[in-house]
């Protein structure tokens, strides 16, 4: 079959199957993983002493419209003096996925799903995160807890771990509930359908902005990232559209670093060692402060956090429209996060961007192999057990994690680049506005919105770099290996 006889959809995947065994990724289970995922038939159960049962609370997960693989469920409880205890349950996924088994293998090699605009490639069999191991509505699953008391003035004055049994009761969508929370539209029909559900989630997203003022307070950076997300009409593609940030995402990004930064204090208040999530002091620090004098502001010579967040603040006012532009460039001066051991006497660095200093990931052991650690980590402390891992294996693993987590990354850019090549091989010769995202000895990239594509500056780079803003030509594309070409005009 010659390329013009595939549909765009099919021959995307065959882009991402390729790319994700160029980066050291399987895009196929092994037979012993499918072997051992056709013998598990059922979720896990377990009804041990230390087994709470909380099937009964107003339990709801909100996450992107199409997706299954849930692994978290949230729940607030109004307490005195306007403070609240939050709820997040993380489902259970070592009840199932067991250390060291062939599934665990996979997962481990792996380390994340890796979503493509083709495909989706499951860190997990679609059978266990899906489903068996998804906080599925309406399904009654294990989970972990983790129990945040949040004051009025957004502190968290408590914390505790414990394991559960928990029932969502709503599959919920960011826009829909987006939308209904700013007032723009009505509730969605699942929301309104459950008596009390929405007093929850009013009390949940008053919890969350109001943590999120106290991060913004310690220098948190507000930043719109804009991802593309594919649309096809049956399977050929017809655009890439801009995914961007809206409340409910905002709140549930809100709840997961708070419910992160407790996970973190817990293993450290037990004297284990663990997995961090840092980014480090940004090493081009000097090119943010450049974008801010180019802007007319001033940025400290040394990195700051707070007066970064102080500036993005006043530029979002100022120019709105532009400020995914800016975000982006800031983004991309950033650099990239990492994982990291944290062992007892010892600290790491924390989370430039969200201006924590204890952060992990755990709570979507579903996609990420990093939190299928941390929750068998937290296990063991809970059952006074001993670690599963040492802390060579764990500095291993956070190094391996970082190198899966990069070729991820790349995959799902390429095949991103493939789609938008795809759809710009018929306007070669066409102008469009850009912002440099990329400057460095390996090339110089820039964005452009109409579609969302990136692609690299063959002719004219010299001089510009990362924030830039250009007008460029598109001179070629190609589709298998996801390239698109522009000049800069002057």
């Amino acid at each position: 079959m010659s390329a013009a006889d595939k549909s765009d959809l099919e021959r995307l995947r065959q882009i991402a199957r390729r790319a994700m065994l160029e980066r050291t990724l399987l895009p196929d289970f092994s037979a012993a993983a499918l072997s051992q995922t056709d013998s598990i038939t059922a979720p896990a159960r377990d009804t041990g002493a230390g087994i709470r049962d909380l099937r009964t609370l107003l339990w709801a997960s909100i996450d992107n419209d199409d997706s299954r693989d849930l692994d978290q469920l949230s729940v607030a409880q109004p307490l005195a003096a306007g403070a609240v205890k939050l709820l997040v349950a993380i489902a259970d996924v070592d009840a199932i996925v067991r250390l060291g088994s062939p599934i665990d293998d996979h997962a481990r090699g792996n380390t994340t799903s890796v979503y493509t605009v083709a495909q989706v490639f499951p860190m997990l069999p679609d059978k266990l995160s899906t489903n068996l191991t998804s906080l599925g509505e309406g399904q009654e699953r294990l989970a972990i807890i983790i129990e945040i008391t949040v004051d009025a003035d957004g502190g968290v004055t408590a914390s505790d771990l414990y394991r559960a049994s928990v029932v969502n009761r709503a599959k919920l969508a960011y826009n829909g509930v987006s939308a209904w929370l700013s007032g723009t539209a009505a509730a969605p029909a699942r929301l309104a359908a459950i008596e009390g559900l929405d007093q929850q989630l009013r009390m949940q997203d008053k919890v969350a902005q109001a943590l999120r003022r106290v991060r913004r307070a310690r220098g948190a950076l507000e930043l719109d990232s804009i991802e593309a997300r594919p649309v096809f009409d049956d399977e050929l593609l017809k655009d890439l559209r801009p995914d961007e940030s809206n409340r409910a995402k905002q709140l549930i990004e809100d709840l997961m670093i708070a419910a992160n930064g407790v996970t973190a204090r817990y293993l450290a208040s037990k004297g284990l060692a663990s997995l961090r999530r840092v980014l480090r002091t940004p090493q081009r620090w000097d090119r943010i402060v450049a974008l801010a004098s180019g802007l007319g502001d001033r940025l400290p010579d040394a990195p700051d956090a707070r007066a970064l967040n102080e500036f993005l603040i006043r530029r979002r006012r100022a120019d709105p429209a532009r400020f995914p532009d800016l975000s982006l460039a800031v983004i991309k001066l950033l650099g990239r996060g990492e994982y990291a051991l944290e062992s007892p006497g010892r600290t790491t660095p924390g989370h430039f961007g969200l201006a924590v200093d204890d952060y992990t990931h755990s709570t979507a052991p579903n996609r990420r192999f990093p939190d299928v650690i941390m929750q068998r980590l937290l296990k063991a402390a809970l059952d006074r057990r001993p670690a599963p891992y040492a802390e060579d294996e764990l500095r291993a693993i956070a190094a391996h994690c970082t190198a899966q987590e990069d070729n991820a990354a790349k995959v799902e850019r390429q095949v991103r680049k493939s789609a938008a090549a795809l759809l710009l091989s018929s306007r070669i010769g066409q102008r469009f506005d850009a912002i440099v995202t990329g400057a460095s000895a390996k090339g110089t990239w820039v964005r452009i919105s109409t579609p969302t594509a990136e692609g690299r500056v063959v002719k004219g780079y010299e001089g510009i770099d990362v924030g830039d803003r250009v007008r460029v030509a598109l001179l070629d594309t190609n589709v298998e290996r996801g390239f698109i070409d522009f000049e800069r005009l002057t």
